[in-house]
């Protein structure tokens, strides 16, 4: 199966599993808030009392940004007292939902700020960023985070590697076309659909100017040691050589210069479009996991604790991966191995593994 992949069918893992594996997220999103921030006290008011429109796009389940944009909703309220908020969430169909309403209205261990807020409304969209949100001209802050690496759909299949951070020539080559064509057109969108003098606030993977991506920051490679394990059950006959070549995330990490190329080039059609960039940088955010264990010093916890942050984003694309003629309980066996051996790997061998985060940050406005 090829170039036919789509991204529609993702989905992070529910029931709340994503918000409670993925520390670092939150960490990654908390460090960044000021440009949140900064971005909602720079918004115009609507003199008219229509509603102020902010949305998390890509949510998940709304846990790892809640408190942030309890802080931004918060900044609204106090600059227009009289002005109802829209707060929408949105992600792909399959995303829990459920799971995202139960954390907004305080039905979970998460605390939710929003209960308290009078006069906001929050809603939710089962639509791919890829595609138009919001009706033109209504948007006022958009935010997104750990998000837009995921293409609309694989170009071709990647056969000697399961991510294109390790791939090259033509097949690197298709998935940076890919990318680059999602990219501008998911810009363009939120640039028709954002109000004048509305911002996007978007914290992105990507490959930061020493060439670290994440889980790559100089120790063990995460998407190597996917590689590895995913290939060796190839080779002892679990999955088949094109269960091997099928398994490959739709996802493009982009350099600075190919975020910036659309805001930045007058011809290109998001900036013709009114959109400009008004800020870049690149952090790493540490694993917080890797930090807790040079602390504890434990490697068995280290490797319990670790594991469900990479299967909480990754174990659709190894299930995807599997035939479909496979029995979903069989499928769900062999992923499950494939995780308990990369932690045994951790467990056998703590040092150099992290999920450290890199992400180049971006805050844009619509003129």
């Amino acid at each position: 199966m090829t170039g036919t992949s789509s991204i529609r069918d993702v989905a992070m893992k529910g029931a709340g599993y994503y918000s409670r594996s993925t520390a670092g997220a939150k960490d990654v999103i908390d460090n960044a808030t000021p440009m949140v921030l900064d971005a909602a006290n720079s918004l115009p008011i609507p003199d008219d009392g229509r509603p102020i429109t902010v949305a998390d796009i890509g949510c998940a389940d709304g846990g790892t940004s809640i408190e942030m944009i309890g802080k931004v909703l918060s900044v609204l309220r106090r600059r227009a007292p009289g002005h109802p908020i829209q707060m929408v969430y949105t992600d792909l169909p399959r995303n829990d939902f459920s799971q995202l309403f139960q954390n907004v209205h305080g039905l979970t261990e998460l605390e939710s700020p929003l209960l308290d807020m009078t006069d906001v409304y929050c809603f939710a969209s089962g639509t791919s960023f890829h595609k138009s949100i919001f009706p033109p001209a209504s948007l006022h802050l958009g935010f997104s985070a750990t998000a837009s690496h995921y293409i609309s759909e694989k170009p071709c299949e990647i056969p000697d590697h399961v991510h294109m951070v390790g791939a090259s020539g033509p097949v690197r080559a298709a998935y940076e076309a890919q990318g680059a064509r999602d990219w501008e057109a998911m810009l363009l969108q939120r640039a028709r659909e954002l109000v004048a003098g509305g911002h996007l606030t978007l914290f992105n993977f990507g490959i930061d100017e020493q060439g670290r991506y994440l889980g790559h920051t100089g120790g063990v490679s995460m998407f190597d040691t996917f590689n590895e394990l995913w290939r060796e059950l190839a080779d002892e006959g679990t999955i088949t050589p094109g269960e091997y070549r099928n398994t490959n995330f739709a996802q493009c990490y982009r350099t600075v210069d190919q975020f910036c190329a659309p805001l930045t080039d007058e011809q290109n059609p998001v900036y013709r479009a009114g959109l400009r960039l008004k800020h870049v940088e690149t952090r790493v955010v540490r694993c917080p996991y890797e930090r807790e264990f040079a602390g504890h010093g434990d490697a068995g916890r280290f490797a319990v604790d670790y594991i469900p942050t990479l299967r909480s984003w990754s174990e659709h694309t190894f299930v995807a991966g599997l035939s479909s003629a496979r029995p979903a309980a069989e499928k769900q066996a062999i992923v499950d191995r494939f995780y308990d051996s990369y932690e045994d790997r951790v467990r056998q061998s703590p040092e150099g593994h992290a999920m450290d985060y890199v992400h180049i940050y971006l805050v844009c406005e619509k003129r």
